[in-house]
């Protein structure tokens, strides 16, 4: 316990924060707040991403076993549906899909004189519906994963400016102290204000560094996964287009 409380006693921060005056601790507070939130989006949004991947991955598998039917999949017997971009797809493709059949067997029953059943089909317009709204949900999932790293582009350019503002402060405090108190100034004086000057200017490339580091990674791992949805709504809908699809002759 002592070990701590020494180690405690004796950071940098802590006695920089503590000797600070009142703009000096808001500017402290300011960079600390604006770590966790880095930290919290951070850890929270890479472990949402490897969820994301790891349950599409799960869902691609299953679907391929059951591609000769690609709109008998359940959802129930796959995952729970947490942020499975994947399945979320399947299910516009399937809604949308089953809608289009029905209509086209409604419209073809009507004008048919035979009463048997008659199978249906798609159109190539009806593909290309099925694709409009496979696009938008790829966007929307991309939106989806990309939700709150504004708050890490935001720390890399804010965590600087907040070190910036106080070394300018802590600068200007210190001046101002020497220059009331002229030659025979407190050391102490001196030695707080550079202490604030240098410790808001380390604390804020502290946050700053994990910031865009981790934000430059969400993007690329993003981009790469939403490269990953484009390609699996392309096999999905080819699956329905091969298995619905009237042939033109």
């Amino acid at each position: 316990m002592r070990i701590n409380f020494f180690l405690a006693t004796s950071n940098p921060f802590f006695d920089a924060y503590s000797q600070s005056d009142l703009l000096g601790k808001m500017i402290f507070l300011g960079l600390y707040a604006l770590s966790i939130c880095t930290w919290v989006i951070l850890i929270y949004k890479v472990w949402k991403t490897y969820q994301a991947k790891r349950f599409a991955l799960r869902f691609q598998e299953s679907f391929r076993m059951q591609r000769s039917h690609p709109l008998s999949l359940e959802f129930e017997n796959v995952t729970n549906g947490v942020g499975n971009p994947f399945l979320d797809l399947y299910k516009v493709l399937k809604k949308q899909a089953q809608d289009l059949l029905s209509k086209n067997r409604h419209f073809s029953s009507g004008n048919s004189p035979s009463h048997g059943p008659k199978e249906v089909h798609l159109s190539l317009s009806d593909i290309d519906v099925i694709a409009s709204h496979l696009s938008i949900q790829v966007l929307q999932q991309v939106r989806n994963l990309e939700k709150h790293l504004y708050v890490l582009a935001t720390s890399v350019s804010l965590a600087p400016f907040l070190g910036l503002l106080g070394t300018v402060w802590g600068i200007l405090t210190t001046f101002s102290e020497l220059q009331a108190q002229g030659s025979g100034g407190s050391h102490q004086m001196v030695l707080s204000g550079l202490s604030m000057a240098l410790a808001t200017t380390v604390l804020g490339l502290i946050v700053a560094i994990p910031a865009l580091i981790g934000y430059n990674y969400l993007k690329s791992v993003v981009r790469d996964f939403g490269t990953e949805m484009e390609g699996f709504s392309n096999e999905i809908l080819a699956a329905v287009e091969l298995q619905y699809r009237k042939v033109d002759i």
